[in-house]
């Protein structure tokens, strides 16, 4: 199939799963902060993939090799699986909030949630750009260059960063402070990653020790 077709498809039928795990739990399709998030997130997402897949075909097939079944260390499968529940649930219990009323968040407070989601989502797919090698899995190839500049000189997993930027973005953009918490899951489930996938790219990938001298931070500048 053709990279193009393949990308519109998936992304048609991404966006019909994130519809339904919105509006079935909002009880209404009346819900403006669940179309915001849909319509930012289907054009920061979808436009970048369709130029990775024409600059750098290889790079977006590493990007579509994700899933428990994609990894190959068990943590890593414990926390990929532990993350799309939480991910889910970042979209369901928004959804809830608005229906019952749990919590009231401003409407700028969303629109600012909406740019930190088309931030979070830009960010990741400029890392991406800087290094062909990031996938969706944990892996190491062969011939895989180290990447030091760049947002990899800020800190040593900006991918990731942009995560976290998307994660609060969607809580706050879909209108809940409840949701924050499942935000802190998220980063519970992220540092096991990172701290899993250290261990292999300190053995695996020439220069990461030295690399992880001089960039000292993994995810928040002067925070950790």
């Amino acid at each position: 199939m053709n990279i193009s077709l393949r990308i519109v498809t998936s992304s048609v039928l991404g966006i019909a799963v994130f519809a339904v795990l919105l509006f079935i739990p909002a009880g209404t399709v009346s819900y403006w902060q669940g179309w915001a998030v849909l319509a930012v997130f289907s054009v920061a997402s979808l436009v970048p993939t369709l130029y990775l897949a024409r600059i750098d075909p290889a790079a977006f097939e590493r990007r579509t090799h994700a899933g428990v079944r994609a990894e190959s260390r068990p943590v890593q499968k414990i926390v990929i699986a532990g993350t799309f529940l939480a991910f889910g649930a970042l979209l369901v219990v928004p959804a809830l909030d608005y229906r019952f009323g749990w919590s009231h968040v401003p409407a700028w407070l969303s629109v600012v949630g909406d740019v930190m989601v088309a931030v979070g989502l830009g960010l990741t797919m400029w890392v991406v750009v800087q290094n062909r090698y990031a996938s969706a899995n944990i892996t190491i190839e062969d011939g895989q260059p180290l990447v030091s500049t760049g947002l990899y000189g800020i800190v040593r997993h900006p991918m990731y960063t942009g995560n976290v930027i998307l994660m609060i973005g969607i809580a706050l953009a879909l209108g809940s402070y409840w949701a924050l918490l499942l935000v802190v899951v998220g980063l519970l489930l992220m540092a096991v990653r990172i701290f899993d996938e250290e261990k292999l790219l300190r053995t695996e990938l020439d220069g990461y020790q030295q690399y992880t001298q001089k960039v000292r931070y993994r995810l928040i500048p002067l925070i950790w």
